[in-house]
């Protein structure tokens, strides 16, 4: 249960409880300055008298058991009923008044002890609907968190289908390229002179082919329930500095300048060297394809705040709102760089798996227009 839905709970107790204080407070007041004072009058003026040696509440379950007893064999029953009469002591309405003699007594008794049982029950109504009442709003809450799951349900099944679509997409452009080159090539209706050129679009296309299900492969991993990082304590400012060189050939191929912020010292944080790897190199990789040619790209590590910023052209704020989504690209991206769109979603859900956040900042400043950053606890 959520946080949030457990406070509310608890405050509306609270609230429940002191409600039910006040009101009873009112109910005893009422007794005793209106209700007590008429009885005992109406009583004095009637002639009337309770008598017995037992409490009112012990008279009342005296009364249940009594009456029970009546469903049991004949002989048991009256030895139960006096039993009960003898451990429990007795309470009796007694009328001297001539006013009230033959079936009026009786009547007036009825009355009575029906009094007696109804103002009971309003000095219990409180507690009755204190607990109504806070059943229904449990109820409600109940409600509204299956509400809320069936909804977000809806919407995992939603993003389920189209990355599945997605998914069949990126696979099949590649695959159509290949069997339309390879057929082209197979049947000779291709000039010498373009064979290589062929022979290179195929092998791009199935690399293409391979990153995607790589990539999907590590997605489907991160999110299976039996999944579990190899954790080891490593240099924060050393992995940062190894990513970075590993991707350094595709920053150059672009000519686009690297700058490094790293700090020389050691930055000690246990973590899962390859998976937090691997989410630092989709960030880079990310900065690499979607940075401006010739730009310049920042990496820099400050106090487990891990940045990685670029030049290139803003995101747009309605597409910002769900970068971080598998599959989340815009055309311009789907048409021309070839990203899959899985990189950031992979790279935020290792960075949670260490305890850290992935953020996206617009407009970094420095010169350059968006950065990812990665925060971990330091």
């Amino acid at each position: 249960m959520k946080k949030s839905v457990k406070r509310f709970l608890v405050y509306r107790f609270l609230a429940i409880l002191f409600w039910i204080y006040l009101s009873g407070e009112a109910v005893n007041f009422i007794y005793r300055v209106a209700v007590y004072p008429a009885a005992i009058m109406f009583l004095e003026t009637q002639q009337i008298e309770i008598t017995g040696n037992s409490n009112m509440l012990g008279w009342l379950l005296h009364m249940l058991l009594y009456f029970l007893c009546g469903f049991l064999p004949s002989g048991i029953s009256e030895w139960a009923q006096r039993q009960i009469g003898q451990t429990m002591g007795s309470m009796s309405v007694q009328v001297t008044s001539p006013l009230y003699s033959g079936a009026w007594g009786v009547a007036l008794r009825i009355i009575i002890i029906g009094g007696i049982i109804g103002l009971l029950l309003i000095r219990v109504l409180p507690y009755l609907v204190g607990a109504f009442c806070y059943s229904r709003i449990v109820s409600e809450q109940f409600k509204e968190l299956l509400a809320q799951e069936e909804a977000q349900k809806r919407a995992r099944d939603e993003r389920r289908n189209l990355m599945l679509s997605d998914i069949a997409h990126d696979i099949k452009t590649p695959i159509t390229t290949i069997c339309g080159y390879s057929r082209a090539l197979s049947e000779g209706v291709v000039a010498e002179k373009d064979r290589q050129s062929y022979l290179d679009a195929i092998y791009a296309k199935a690399m293409r082919m391979d990153e995607l299900l790589t990539l999907l492969f590590t997605y489907v991993k991160l999110e299976s329930e039996g999944f579990t990082l190899d954790w080891e304590q490593g240099d924060l400012a050393e992995l940062t500095r190894e990513m970075a060189a590993l991707t350094y050939a595709d920053f150059e191929e672009r000519k686009m300048e690297l700058i490094l912020e790293i700090p020389e010292e050691r930055v000690p944080f246990e973590m899962d060297r390859l998976q937090l790897g691997r989410a630092l190199a989709n960030l880079l990789t990310n900065a690499q394809r979607y940075g401006k040619e010739e730009g310049r790209v920042l990496v820099r590590l400050r106090d487990y705040e891990l940045t990685v910023a670029d030049d290139g052209e803003p995101i747009d704020p309605a597409f910002a709102a769900h970068i971080f989504e598998p599959f989340t690209r815009g055309d311009k991206a789907r048409s021309s760089n070839g990203g899959s769109g899985l990189g950031l979603g992979i790279a935020k859900k290792i960075v949670e798996m260490h305890g850290g956040k992935l953020l996206l900042r617009q407009n970094f400043g420095e010169g350059y227009t968006k950065a990812f950053q990665i925060r971990l606890p330091g």
